[in-house]
């Protein structure tokens, strides 16, 4: 059931951002530094901004999921480390 209702909801938003575009058909102007501008469809122009946006923080996203993998890589090691010592200590008591 749930599969379904997920599949509706898709194809509504699927519907209403077709809708959209084809709503918004108008030429806008974008411009860029140093005299620089792009001629569009003002959907086309928000996809592309959106797309890049998407982009950037997965780019964003990617960087801080690396410094946790190496944070967790820091840790096993200081836990075997650990695990070591303690392995050493409790047979030297014996």
């Amino acid at each position: 059931m749930m599969r379904w209702l997920l599949w509706i909801l898709r194809f509504a938003l699927f519907l209403f951002l077709l809708a959209f575009a084809l709503r918004n058909t108008d030429t806008v102007g974008v411009r860029f530094f140093l005299d620089g501008a792009w001629q569009a469809p003002l959907a086309i122009v928000l996809f592309v901004f959106f797309a890049a946006g998407v982009a950037a923080g997965m780019l964003f996203l990617l960087a801080s999921l690396l410094g946790r993998r190496r944070e967790v890589a820091r840790l096993k090691r200081e836990l075997g480390q650990a695990r070591a010592r303690l392995v050493g200590h409790h047979e030297s008591q014996m």
